[in-house]
């Protein structure tokens, strides 16, 4: 009984903070319910072919929202492509590995087709990673929408701001902070390793270029044995490794299991237990006893960072093609 009342409580709790953090960022629950009523049903049922075709692509467009946040706010700057005068985003060594930016022009196409003009690039971001996570088998969160599409994209900003995976703690939680989250933020946020894979170039220092000439002690030895094999070299960029192994495809908990017993693929997985508060989020979720609890936690998060730097009102525009200003 104790639980299904839980369980109830839990959504509601979620609408509330959706629709207070929403009204200082001045975004709004059911924004397009006038111009564009079936918006989220556009998406979500585009979403559903996109994941049933390449179930794999869920952690990419979870990471796509993401990298926007990061740079310049929640404003699909991401997208935009390079020009004749301007790197964008998108080129900056950190983006060379985002991918999903043709299931992005996918679905802004149907929006387009029902409602032009009406539904931003930054809002579709927001809710196909939304999407992304509840077909991945995670938790639903309500998204507020109302962002407008940024006209600047920079792949300077991109390199100087986006958390990087070499990074420990106190790095990490300085970026956060400037993005106005914390380090539970952080830790929580991490857990979105539990989808998708990663180059070799992005972690393979920890298993050859050491100053130490040696693995990263940090770096569980029997896993590093195992990367190894994938990754010939540091700079091999034609394997794959899975950033949550035997689940990379499924939103859950076991990457905190897989951190815990020091075999997180990345550097910024390794420095979670070098920190007393991340060490302990860690340990907890790694019991497997407290997925709900994770779940509430990577929702409220995500509502929290889909609200950083967002443009409003008159600000930035609706752009007609995601990779391009109108």
């Amino acid at each position: 009984m104790a639980m299904a009342i839980r369980s109830l409580l839990l959504p509601l709790a979620l609408l509330a903070l959706a629709a207070s953090s929403a009204a200082v960022a001045n975004l709004e629950i059911g924004f397009y319910s006038k111009t564009c009523p079936d918006a989220e049903k556009i998406v979500r049922e585009e979403m559903a072919k996109i994941i049933a075709a390449a179930p794999s692509l869920a952690g990419p467009l979870l990471r796509l929202h993401f990298h926007d946040c990061f740079v310049r706010g929640c404003d699909a700057s991401v997208l935009l492509e390079s020009t004749e005068g301007n790197v964008a985003e998108k080129d900056a060594k950190p983006n060379k590995s985002l991918r999903g930016f043709g299931s992005v022009e996918r679905v802004k196409a149907k929006l387009e087709a029902a409602c032009p003009g009406i539904v931003s690039c930054a809002d579709v971001l927001a809710l196909m990673s939304r999407d992304a996570v509840v077909l991945a088998k995670g938790p639903f969160w309500p998204v507020a929408l109302g962002r407008r599409d940024g006209r600047v994209s920079s792949a300077t900003e991109a390199s100087n701001e986006l958390p990087p995976a070499s990074g420990d703690v106190p790095l990490l939680a300085k970026i956060f902070a400037s993005k106005g989250l914390g380090l539970k933020d952080l830790v929580v946020l991490s857990g979105a390793h539990t989808l998708g894979t990663a180059h070799c170039p992005s972690f393979a220092d920890r298993l050859y270029n050491t100053t130490s000439g040696s693995v990263d002690p940090s770096l569980d030895s029997e896993y590093a044995d195992k990367l190894r094999l994938k990754c010939r070299s540091v700079d091999d960029r034609t394997m794959l490794s899975e950033m949550d192994p035997g689940s990379f495809k499924t939103f859950d908990t076991s990457y905190y299991r897989h951190v815990a017993k020091r075999r997180g693929l990345f550097r910024s997985d390794a420095a979670l237990l070098f920190d007393a508060t991340t060490r302990d989020y860690v340990q907890r979720i790694a019991t497997g006893k407290l997925d709900g609890d994770f779940f509430s936690d990577f929702s409220a998060s995500m509502i929290k960072m889909g609200d950083v730097g967002v443009l409003t009102g008159t600000q930035g525009e609706i752009r007609k093609k995601c990779y391009a200003l109108n």
